[in-house]
């Protein structure tokens, strides 16, 4: 082999304050992401319940019209 002399050397950085960062960086998006899919149920929920409250409202108008007094 041509290489058996030669020494190779491995550069190993604390690099600490950069994965420290990244992990802040990722939890944030998480967390908005999460917050984001709550916000997206509750409205969806609320519309339903107002919908249904409408909805019932209309029938019991309708069904209160056929009575006679």
């Amino acid at each position: 082999m041509l290489n058996d002399n030669r020494q190779q050397y491995v550069i190993q950085t604390d690099s600490t304050k950069e994965d420290g960062l990244g992990k802040v960086i990722a939890f944030i998006f998480v967390a908005s992401m999460f917050l984001a899919f709550v916000q997206e149920v509750l409205e969806s929920v609320m519309a339903w319940y107002r919908d249904t409250m409408v909805w019932l409202n209309e029938t019991a108008t309708y069904v209160a019209g056929f009575w006679p007094f």
